[in-house]
């Protein structure tokens, strides 16, 4: 059982809340990720789109893209135009051999806007689930067969976010719509994380090890308060720093043979949780359970 150990840039840089970002160049960033320990980093917005550029930054750090990130539109849009939308990140991706593109839905998202209360986000009927898992899957084949394939991002505020609705989206899409398992999003909209795993392991292509600060979660008022606001207030934080049993949910994984990238995706307020110290909490914690479940972690990218 092989595993890989990535980082996002997100502790460093939200592009979702600037004012939530530390004042560091990405060749910094890259740096203080390798010194943490980790071999891989997935995009942001500072990252340059041109290959030529990128590659000779994430040799000197000893880096790889391990994914990133596109906002897609695809619930209320349609197929050809997302494939444009996403071509140039594609066209990237292929050039450093990245493993997957994390397909965000942004169509009707909360995500990203502060005055939204958690409680106002957009919610899909199974049959509306339905005809998007149709359009999705076929997105997800055609960007395979382009030999870029796709990881679905179930996330708060957005369009699939519940166990429910993940279940639905898994029930009413083909086996080529791979999954991002991502625990904290999981776990902050109330999912049981172990049976998240169980259900959909078979469709599990990246994993997300986000933790969560359960009192900060639990204490929140998601009639008036935003996905924002919970970052905020620091709902999430990396792996051994925050309230899920990250053991348990990777030998669960270990125990349906998943291989692959486990990234680090924790946005919080760079001030109040330097981003290098926590990402070397992440890491350590991350090498621990991953003994614990039977992986080897690879340490070069």
């Amino acid at each position: 059982m092989r595993a890989k150990l990535g980082i996002a840039p997100i502790a460093w840089w939200n592009d979702d809340l600037a004012e939530l970002s530390d004042d560091v160049s990405l060749e910094e960033y890259l740096r203080q990720a390798r010194e943490a320990g980790f071999t891989g980093m997935e995009t942001g917005r500072r990252f340059p789109m041109d290959a030529a550029v990128l590659e000779p930054i994430l040799r000197q750090h000893g880096m790889s893209v391990c994914g990133g990130w596109f906002s897609g539109l695809l619930l209320d849009g349609d197929i050809e135009a997302e494939k444009d939308r996403i071509a140039q990140q594609m066209q990237l991706f292929k050039a450093v051999d990245a493993p997957c593109i994390v397909y965000g839905e942004t169509a009707g998202t909360i995500q990203g806007d502060r005055s939204a209360p958690l409680s106002t986000k957009r919610r899909l009927s199974e049959d509306e689930i339905r005809i998007y898992g149709r359009k999705m899957t076929a997105f997800a084949e055609w960007c395979s067969d382009e030999g870029m394939p796709i990881s679905y991002h179930h996330h708060m505020a957005a369009p699939i976010e519940t166990e429910e609705e993940l279940d639905f989206l898994m029930k009413h899409s083909g086996e080529g719509l791979a999954l991002l398992y991502d625990a904290g999003h999981m776990a902050f909209a109330g999912g049981d994380v172990l049976r998240v795993v169980d259900k959909h392991h078979a469709r599990i292509s990246h994993v997300h090890t986000k933790d969560i600060r359960q009192a900060v979660v639990d204490g929140l008022d998601r009639t008036r308060e935003s996905f924002l606001d919970a970052v905020v207030k620091g709902a999430f934080t990396v792996p051994g720093d925050g309230s899920l049993d990250f053991e348990a949910m990777i030998k669960r994984l270990a125990s349906h043979g998943y291989e692959g990238w486990f990234v680090v995706e924790a946005e919080q307020d760079p001030v109040k949780s330097p981003p290098l110290e926590m990402a070397k909490i992440g890491h350590k914690e991350l090498l621990r359970v991953m003994a614990a479940a039977g992986y080897t972690v690879e340490d070069k990218a």
